[in-house]
């Protein structure tokens, strides 16, 4: 799940996965596979940017699941703007 800002400055969580589209309109547009719209105030480029590194994340979390140290899964969790923090 990637952090982005709403126009209004809120602050909305989309699931990364679900992204179908991005448009820059000149405000930037989500769309969803749900059909969902989400006008953002990230740039397209920055949007893409936190879902690819979500995504290449969610890949090396599944290949490296033992890169704790003690043999647990690693924790993740996504910070302010949409970086990805372990």
């Amino acid at each position: 799940m990637i952090r982005l800002t709403r126009l209004n400055g809120s602050e909305v969580v989309v699931n990364a996965l679900l992204i179908q589209q991005i448009e820059a309109m000149p405000d930037t547009i989500i769309t969803l596979t749900t059909g969902v719209k989400l006008m953002v105030q990230e740039a397209p480029e920055e949007v893409v940017e936190y879902a690819v590194e979500y995504l290449q994340h969610l890949h090396g979390s599944t290949e490296n699941s033992t890169d704790s140290g003690q043999g647990g899964s690693r924790a993740i969790a996504v910070g302010q703007w949409g970086r990805v923090v372990r």
